[in-house]
């Protein structure tokens, strides 16, 4: 995972509801699309930068291509961030 992907991801806006909307977990293309007032095309977009990312792997099933957040990925960056802020393990523990 490159961290200029991920932050290049997390920095619109329809990523971050694509992600959102994941945390309850997996959905195909079609449920997310639904959700937006945009083409297909424009959410398939999102969901290639998000796939390339780290932040979002796919499993296809049958004829549909479902998608979910990797949330080793999500945590990873968590803890870099918690790391230039200053924090630690030990902090969190307290």
């Amino acid at each position: 995972m490159g961290f200029a992907e991920t932050f290049k991801a997390l920095s619109d806006p329809v990523r971050r509801d694509i992600l959102t909307l994941l945390k309850e977990g997996s959905m195909s293309a079609g449920d997310i699309a639904a959700q937006f007032d945009m083409t297909a095309a424009t959410i398939s977009y999102h969901l290639k930068i998000l796939k390339k990312s780290g932040l979002v792997c796919e499993t296809k099933e049958k004829n549909y291509i479902y998608y979910s957040l990797n949330i080793s990925v999500v945590e990873e960056v968590m803890l870099r961030l918690a790391e230039l802020k200053g924090e630690s393990e030990d902090d969190e523990e307290k």
